[in-house]
This record gives C-alpha cells, structure tokens and sequence, in this order.
C-alpha cells in the first residue's frame, strides 16, 4: 500500500509538472505578444485599480507629458553594461497625474546630475514596456527613502520621498530610440521566464516508474511459493 501510494506521487507530481509548463508556455506566449504589439496609451487615473503583474506587465505602451525636473531618483542596478543605476525620473501629464519613467541605466561613476536629470520643460513623448512597482528594496537591502538610497523600483516610496502626488502605481521601461545615444541607457529590460517543467516532470515519472519496478520486484519475491523458495535454495547450494 505504502508503495502504490508512493508511485501515485510521483506520478502525480509529474503531471503536475506538465500542466505548470503548459501555463509557463502560455505565460511567454502573452508576454511575447505584449512587447511586440503596437503601444496603446498608458492606463490613466480611472484604470490604475485594475492593473496587475498578470495582465499588464510589459505592456507596449506610450505615454506623453513634461518632466518634473530635480525629482528623479537612482535606483541600484546590475546590468550587461555592469553595475550602475536605473533614472527613475517623473513624467507630469496634462490630467495633473503623474507617471514614473526608466530613462535608463547610468554607469555608478557617473555622479554628474547634469547627465541623468532632465533639463528640459517642453512636452516629450516615452514609448516603453509597462512595468508594476517593486515596493520594499532588494535582496538583503531595504530602501532608505530618507537618505534617498533605493534598491528597487518602488513607485509609491520613491513618490512620497520626493513630495509626488497622483502617481501611477507602475512604471515604464523607456525604449531604446534609434540613433540616439548617450546617458541614461535605455532599452535594457531583460524579460527572461524560467521553464525547467519538462525537465522536472521527467524526473519525477522516472522515479515513479523506478519505485513502480522497486514494489513489482518486492511482491513478486514475497508472492512466490514456498516449495519454489526452497527448491531455489537448494539449487544454490551446488
């Protein structure tokens, strides 16, 4: 009973395995047909309650509006091109909301705030990927809004630290523009899905069919007659 309890599992495990990479697949496929859709608008005010990880993130989208000059903030980032910063700056729009934008990534040398602030009052225009707010810090570290140090992209802390009201509740990665170069970097969104299912649930009916095997040869050698046992015995001894 023990046995056909543990094969059951098992076996149950791995079709689990099966249904989890079926939702990943899906999951890649939606994201994919996301980034590669043409930009909508950006949520406004009367849609920020509904957004959500599961049907926004990385949301083509565009937005238009003035940058807020001296309330961008830096937040500690790794990326291909090392370690640095992303430039959280503020982007005000004419409905008096206001929606934070990733400019990009500055190297940690570049101290300079002539180089990530913007400078400029006139209306600009952000195409991006839509992204959720990251509240709390990152791994081991806690964002110290006070001393104006943050780990990660919390919207609504980073807002209130810089005295912002009428903040989206998300942000948007800026696209790279071709052509352009400079600092910020934009355009680094790394969107990467970890998909190892098929490997686990192969691993998971291996070992159901391995303890299947281990109880088939255990009750047979207990089912066996006794007269076979000892003629087996005898046999042995020669």
């Amino acid at each position: 009973m023990i046995a056909l309890l543990l094969v059951i599992g098992l076996a149950s495990l791995a079709v689990w395995q099966v249904h989890r990479r079926a939702s990943k697949l899906d999951l890649i496929a939606r994201v994919d047909a996301r980034v590669h859709a043409a930009p909508t608008p950006a949520p406004g005010r009367e849609q920020w309650a509904d957004v959500s990880a599961a049907a926004d993130e990385y949301r083509h989208v565009v937005v238009t509006g003035r940058w807020l000059e001296d309330r961008s903030a830096r937040v500690q980032a790794v990326t291909e091109l090392g370690g640095g910063y992303w430039v959280m700056a503020p982007l005000a729009r004419d409905d008096g909301t206001t929606v934070f934008v990733n400019r990009g990534f500055i190297p940690e040398t570049e101290r300079d705030p002539a180089v990530w602030q913007p400078r400029t009052s006139e209306p600009v225009t952000v195409t991006g990927l839509l992204r959720v707010s990251e509240p709390g810090g990152g791994f081991l570290r806690a964002n110290d809004p006070a001393s104006d140090r943050w780990y990660s992209r919390d919207v609504a802390a980073i807002a209130a630290a810089h005295e912002l009201a009428k903040v989206a509740p998300y942000f948007i990665d800026a696209e790279r523009t071709p052509g352009k170069g400079g600092l910020p970097v934009p355009g680094l969104t790394v969107i990467a899905f970890s998909n190892n299912h098929l490997v686990y649930a192969l691993t998971w009916a291996a070992l159901a069919l391995m303890a299947a095997a281990g109880a088939i040869f255990v009750n047979l050698d207990i089912l066996r007659p006794r007269w076979f046992k000892l003629r087996h015995a005898r046999l042995n001894e020669f």
